[in-house]
């Protein structure tokens, strides 16, 4: 039972109840994220979703820790490119403990200046961590490399010297700006009663005000690039792909059949011809990621530098093979059978279901049923895929990454001209 209400001050909350669980899960989205910043002030919005843990006028950061540890509930939060979540799990009893903190951490924060400064650490470290983690770092130089100054193309966690010098004043007007009850969505999902939770979060927000802010998005314009950072790691760490579909474009189901028997798991065509058939890695797979105006398609991939040329020929030949010959009967059916399977299987967990609540009602102002996906998935054809392999996946339009003791963009620049004969 799905239901929809918006609040006086602009707050949009939706609510799904699940009578057969005991638990219940609350997310507030924010809409603002990575992209909504400036290139001065990158990594501000993942800064404010820090600070929100650190205190309020209610809570020290002790006490929010404590407030659900101690009944066994979660709390956490993230930051995307185009939103920010703050949610909770608990057992349905709690449901009105959780409300108030997640409303007491998003509207009360005490952003004091020694939580700033102490926080600022963290996040430094946090950004030595994510450098010594180069099968992470590769995916935003990869982004990088296809959108470039685009505000979608920088990282979520910002650079760190903006986040040595971020002062005080920038954190509050952007926080100012985004968060108000306009800007909001909260999605609550569980054994709940839809009444409950609106008497609940209007008794908590009834006296907040603020409209969503004007927001005017860029689209971003591809590029054809090749970004090789020698590091000195054991392996190459590789992605490789280009511009992606927005996720309300008509041929979204498909590039996701397409992603699924390319690089979707290990019945895939990529993990199976080069991991299983030839031993030439260990992990390589394949994403479609969408967002408002936009998307991404990658292919990642971790190997030895030796063997980095022969993958990426294979690769470029099985995006052929697609592009001539399609899919198999089979294949297309065992495709679609793992993505319904996936969808289904997912809607027994309450955070999956919450979070799929807010995201529809941010992307598309509406709930997606399983139904609506499962006779879009159903309708896929083999000319389809064709269709969209030879528009989007086509080799010599794709960006690179690499990082790792490999540094042949020489080699690359020649693939792409030879790949019409592969």
């Amino acid at each position: 039972m799905y239901q929809k209400v918006i609040l006086d001050n602009g707050a949009k909350i939706l609510t799904e109840e699940v009578p057969y669980v005991r638990s219940v899960a609350i997310g507030i989205f924010v809409d603002v994220g990575s992209r909504d910043e400036l290139k001065e002030n990158n990594g501000i919005s993942h800064f404010i979703e820090h600070l929100m843990f650190k205190g309020t006028k209610r809570r020290t950061a002790k006490q929010i820790a404590e407030t659900l540890d101690a009944v066994g509930g979660q709390l956490n939060a993230f930051t995307t490119k185009e939103y920010t979540c703050y949610y909770a799990k608990v057992i349905d009893e709690h449901l009105g403990l959780a409300i108030d903190l997640l409303t007491d951490m998003v509207f009360n924060s005490n952003f004091a200046a020694a939580d700033i400064d102490r926080e600022r650490n963290v996040i430094l470290e946090e950004i030595k961590m994510y450098e010594d983690a180069p099968d992470e770092q590769v995916h935003d130089v990869f982004v990088r490399s296809l959108w470039q100054d685009h505000v979608l193309g920088r990282p979520i966690i910002g650079d760190a010297d903006i986040i040595q010098n971020m002062t005080s004043d920038q954190i509050m007007d952007f926080y100012k700006k985004y968060y108000v009850p306009g800007n909001l969505v909260i999605s609550v999902v569980g054994n709940i009663k839809h009444d409950q939770v609106v008497n609940a979060l209007n008794g908590l927000m009834a006296g907040l005000t603020g409209e969503r802010p004007d927001k005017v998005l860029s689209l971003p314009k591809p590029f054809q690039e090749i970004i090789c950072r020698e590091k000195d790691t054991e392996q190459v760490h590789l992605c490789f792909g280009t511009q992606g579909l927005k996720l309300t474009h008509d041929d979204i189901y498909i590039m996701q059949v397409l992603n699924t028997v390319l690089g979707g798991g290990i019945s895939s065509r990529l993990f199976q011809e080069v991991r299983e058939q030839r031993g030439l890695v260990y992990s390589i797979y394949s994403y479609h990621s969408s967002y408002h105006d936009s998307g991404i398609f990658c292919i990642y991939a971790g190997l030895s530098k030796l063997n980095v040329e022969q993958v990426l020929e294979l690769v470029v030949k099985e995006l052929r093979d697609i592009q001539k010959s399609g899919l198999t009967e089979d294949e297309l059916r065992r495709t679609k059978d793992q993505l319904k399977g996936n969808l289904l299987l997912s809607l027994e967990s309450i955070n999956v279901r919450m979070s799929r609540l807010g995201k529809s009602e941010f992307y598309l102002g509406r709930l997606t049923t399983p139904e609506e996906i499962v006779e879009k998935v159903n309708l896929v054809t083999n000319e389809d895929i064709q269709r969209i392999a030879r528009d989007i996946l086509e080799p010599k339009n794709f960006s690179l990454a690499t990082i790792g003791p490999w540094q042949e963009a020489g080699y690359l620049r020649t693939l792409f001209d030879k790949s019409d004969n592969l």
